[in-house]
């Protein structure tokens, strides 16, 4: 079992940034691919950005490319999510995930709880 715990969501204005965190217990960070998904209010959980184990390869949404960074310190047990110039529409639910198809945007072995971002105009 892996427990997921995410953190550095609020409320940002529009072109800001912000670093999410997802610490890790339970087992070593790197027997997983790891990723981040977001679900806004009445809309589906869809998929935002994925490392494989050791970070040396990435996949990302078409609507976070060149705004946002995925990222892993195995030796922390920590992945993150770097997001610049925010805007409105990505206000959210993100939540880290862990294992089972992240890499290929797909359903994860595990969930955080997640964390909220909410980007103003």
């Amino acid at each position: 079992q892996v427990q997921l715990v995410e953190s550095g969501g609020g409320l940002v204005q529009a072109g800001g940034s912000l670093r999410l965190s997802c610490a890790a217990s339970g087992r070593p960070l790197t027997r997983y691919n790891m990723g981040w998904f977001r679900q806004a209010p009445g809309k589906e959980r869809e998929f935002v950005a994925a490392l494989n184990w050791n970070g040396a390869s990435t996949r990302y949404a078409d609507s976070v490319k060149g705004r946002f960074t995925i990222s892993r310190d195995n030796a922390n047990n920590t992945v993150y999510l770097q997001m610049n110039s925010l805007k409105q529409e990505d206000t959210a639910v993100y939540y880290c995930a862990a294992g089972g198809y992240v890499l290929t945007a797909g359903p994860p072995d595990y969930w955080g709880q997640g964390t909220q971002v909410t980007v103003s105009s």
